[in-house]
C-alpha cells in the first residue's frame, strides 16, 4: 500500500475533530514549503539512495526543524538506504511520517485542560516570554477555554513594565469573564503575582493565570525576576505555579529554541504555547522544541481568533503536515 492510501485509510478509521481543517490551512505554508524542496529533490527519481539525502537533509532544515533534529531523521533514512539499497518516494514519505511522529511521541504528553488540585486552592498558571510573541493574547484565550469550562478564572497583571499591558490583559478579562487583579503599571510584579494567587484562593476561584513581563532573553537581572515571582507564589501555594507556561512565536523558527534554552535556565518550565503557526513556512520548528527541550507542546495557535487556541494534537499535527 503506497504513503497516500495508508493516509486515506488512515482517515476513513478515524472520526475528524472540526478543527482539523483550521490546522491543515495553518499548517499550509510549512506544508507547501517543505514538500516543495523534498519534490524537487525527488523530481525524476524513481527510487531514493544516499546521493538524494542531502537535499533532504536541506529541505528539513529549511523547514526549520533544527540541525540535531534534523540529523536524527537523516539517519534513520539513512540506515534504511544502507539496509535496503533503495527506498521508492512512497516508503520516503512514510518512514518520515513515522519517524516525526516517533519524534512527539516519545516526549511526555501535556495535559488537557482538565485538572485537578488540593481542596481549598486554585490551579496555578504563570506564562513567560519574551514581547510580541502573544503572550498577553494567549493568557486571554487559555482563560476564555476555561470559562466556557464553567470555571473560575482570575488574570493577574504582573507584566508592569510594557505600555498597555495591565490595560490589554484589563480587556482579555473582561472578554473571557474573568475576575481581574492588578496594582497598575510600574507596581512591584511579584507583589502583584502574590495578590492574585491570594485573592484566587480567598474567592474559590478554580483557576489563576499570572502574566509576566515581556522578558529580552538576554537580559539576566530580569530573567531573576522570574524567579523571584515564582518563589512569592509558592508563599501562598506551597507547591508552586501547577503550569510555567512559556510562549514562543513559531514564525521565528531557530530562535524560538534560543528563547527557550536561556528562559529554562531561568524558571522550571513545563508547558509550552507555540503561537503564530497560520501563515509561516516554519512550523517544523515544533519538532525542533519538543525534540530537544523534552518539555510537551498544549497550546498552539492557528488564528487570530478568540478560539483559535487549540490544545496541541500530535497526531492531527503530523496528518497535516503530509496530507
Amino acid at each position: 500500500m503506497g504513503f497516500f492510501d495508508f493516509l486515506k485509510k488512515k482517515e476513513q478509521s478515524q472520526q475528524e475533530a472540526p478543527e482539523v481543517d483550521k490546522l491543515d490551512s495553518s499548517l499550509n505554508k510549512t506544508r507547501t514549503g517543505f514538500f516543495g524542496k523534498l519534490g524537487k529533490a525527488l523530481m525524476g527519481k524513481g527510487k531514493v539512495s544516499a546521493l538524494e539525502l542531502d537535499d533532504i537533509e536541506e529541505a528539513l532544515i529549511a523547514a526549520d526543524v533544527g540541525l540535531a533534529t534534523t540529523v536524527k531523521i537523516i539517519d534513520r533514512l539513512e540506515a534504511r538506504v544502507a539496509r535496503d539499497k533503495y527506498l521508492d518516494t512512497d516508503e520516503l514519505h512514510l518512514i518520515l511520517y513515522e519517524e516525526i511522529q516517533h519524534l512527539l511521541s516519545e516526549n511526555r504528553q501535556a495535559r488537557k485542560l482538565e485538572f485537578a488540585t488540593a481542596p481549598g486552592r486554585p490551579y496555578v498558571i504563570m506564562v513567560v516570554g519574551v514581547n510580541g510573541v502573544g503572550k498577553t493574547t494567549t493568557i486571554g484565550k487559555i482563560a476564555t477555554q476555561y470559562a466556557k469550562m464553567g470555571k473560575k478564572v482570575v488574570l493577574g497583571a504582573a507584566d508592569t513594565f510594557r505600555a498597555a499591558a495591565v490595560d490589554q490583559l484589563a480587556i482579555w478579562a473582561q472578554r473571557s469573564g474573568a475576575e481581574f487583579v492588578s496594582r497598575g503599571m510600574h507596581a512591584d510584579p511579584a507583589a502583584v503575582a502574590f495578590d492574585a494567587v491570594e485573592a484566587a484562593t480567598a474567592r474559590s476561584a478554580d483557576v489563576v493565570i499570572v502574566d509576566t513581563a515581556g522578558r529580552l532573553h538576554n537580559k539576566v537581572n530580569l530573567m531573576n525576576e522570574l524567579s523571584k515571582i515564582k518563589r512569592v507564589i509558592e508563599k501562598v501555594v506551597p507547591s508552586g505555579p501547577d503550569e510555567v507556561v512559556l510562549v514562543l512565536d513559531a514564525s521565528t523558527g531557530q530562535n524560538a529554541l534560543e528563547q527557550a534554552k536561556q528562559f529554562m535556565l531561568a524558571t522550571d518550565i513545563n508547558t509550552l504555547a507555540l503561537t503564530k503557526l497560520d501563515g509561516t513556512a516554519k512550523g517544523g520548528v515544533v519538532l525542533a522544541i519538543v525534540d530537544q527541550f523534552k518539555v510537551p507542546i498544549k497550546y498552539i495557535g492557528v488564528g487570530e481568533k478568540q478560539d483559535d487556541l487549540r490544545i496541541f494534537d500530535q497526531e492531527a499535527f503530523v496528518k497535516s503536515l503530509f496530507t
